[in-house]
């Protein structure tokens, strides 16, 4: 697997964290339990823009690690 198909995977992940993150949320009642998971999410979400950043990043700059979806 090449480092740009890895970034992708972990990029896929982060999104799915998210989407898990979103139907935690969702099905509590428990104020504080939201309040830790929107903090959660916002890392996540930060980490996610920063992936694909990079991703786009090895895309143009280092074809060597280019992949295709």
């Amino acid at each position: 697997m090449t480092v740009g198909s890895q970034m992708k995977t972990c990029h896929a992940t982060l999104k799915s964290i998210e989407a898990g993150l979103d139907l935690l949320y969702a099905s509590t009642t428990e104020q504080d339990l939201k309040n830790t998971i929107e903090e959660v999410a916002a890392l996540i979400k930060d980490a996610r823009h920063d992936m694909h950043q990079q991703i786009i990043y090895v895309d143009k700059k280092e074809p060597q690690y280019k992949t295709k979806l």
